[in-house]
């Protein structure tokens, strides 16, 4: 038998802790109770149509069938002579609904239908409050794609990151988080919504992200008001999460400084963003219409000698002397392939010994 004071309760736990409307699990309910009974004591083809009321603990358990002369079809249809003495308050073609809530409330099916149906209704609840907690986010964050969010972390479970945002729970996956990053209840980090979208069976997808560059970007207008005043622009950013961003910018105003507007006095604006993203090392590179010049300043800290720009081929030679390979290129190569990503061009480093520079 169905304990409806322990599913009342069930119910109203979850409504709360998921934040999901109460109504929105009854209908949950409902339809897993549907796919235990026609599963196991009805008909596949069977109309069946189930009744949970939460406030009175009561549930009503119909099946539809069409009122005919001869049965062909007995999941969905009923004859006169089984209706008995009820025949004549019918005509044929009436569609009518038979209660079964007793043969599963008295004992006739009741206690195995009840273990079944909560077996069967625990997956498709979990499935069903898990599509409606993606329904409920990718509404939260609809036209927010491309913003950057404030929020704090509420725990942290196994590979997960979980934040509050507006009251409701919102999941920073493994495959978005940075390794730097001290992920611990509490904390304080802004994330970048990075898609928001529904695919053509209708499933949500709300992804957020602490490894694009454009967060870095995002922030940076955070704290220099002159990007918003479009004072100060950002032409390119290129990132290696953890490691180290690259950001070319430009001013608006020959007189105004891209680079130590967006380092701030003391440092203090750039620091901000660093400590944002654990110490994460940012190079700041006045943009030019010297190609060359840009290239060179790309490759900080290396001291360069010499750019040779090849605009049909898209290609760089950079000449250096071999003592300072190591620093343009970067561990792992970090810095020299942000330096190609950001200025377009393929990179060639050309070592020169100090003979070959005079």
């Amino acid at each position: 038998m169905l304990d409806l004071k322990e599913i009342k309760t069930a119910i109203n736990f979850m409504a709360k802790e998921k934040n999901i409307d109460r109504e929105k699990i009854v209908e949950i309910i409902e339809a897993a109770i549907k796919t235990a009974y026609k599963k196991d004591y009805g008909n596949k083809d069977e109309e069946v149509i189930v009744k949970l009321d939460l406030d009175n603990e009561s549930l009503e358990v119909t099946v539809e069938k069409t009122v005919v002369k001869e049965v062909t079809n007995p999941a969905l249809e009923i004859s006169f002579d089984e209706l008995g003495e009820q025949a004549e308050n019918f005509s044929e073609g009436d569609v009518i609904e038979i209660d079964v809530t007793d043969e599963i409330q008295d004992g006739k099916i009741g206690d195995s239908f009840g273990r079944i149906a909560s077996q069967a209704a625990r997956q498709v609840i979990i499935q069903k409050i898990g599509d409606t907690e993606k329904e409920k986010i990718y509404d939260l964050f609809q036209g927010k794609q491309g913003q950057i969010i404030n929020v704090k972390i509420e725990m942290v479970e196994g590979n997960k990151v979980i934040f509050e945002y507006q009251g409701n729970q919102i999941v920073l996956p493994k495959g978005e988080q940075v390794s730097k990053d001290n992920y611990v209840a509490g904390a304080r980090f802004y994330l970048y919504v990075d898609e928001v979208s529904k695919n053509e069976a209708g499933i949500s997808k709300v992804v957020l992200t602490r490894k694009k560059p454009e967060l870095v970007s995002a922030v940076f207008a955070e704290n220099v008001p002159e990007i918003g005043d479009g004072i100060i622009n950002i032409d390119g950013i290129v990132r290696h999460p953890g490691v180290k961003t690259k950001i070319l910018v430009s001013s608006s105003f020959d007189e105004i400084d891209p680079v130590g507007t967006l380092i701030g006095q003391k440092g203090i604006r750039v620091k901000a963003v660093m400590d944002e993203f654990g110490g994460e090392k940012i190079d700041i590179i006045p943009n030019s219409d010297d190609k060359a010049l840009v290239v060179k300043k790309s490759l900080s800290p290396a001291e360069i000698l010499k750019v040779e720009i090849d605009e049909e081929e898209k290609k760089a030679d950079v000449y250096l002397l071999s003592t300072e390979r190591a620093k343009a290129v970067g561990k792992s190569g970090v810095n020299v392939n942000l330096a190609s990503k950001l200025t377009g061009y393929k990179i060639n480093i050309i070592d020169l010994n100090p003979e070959e520079q005079k």
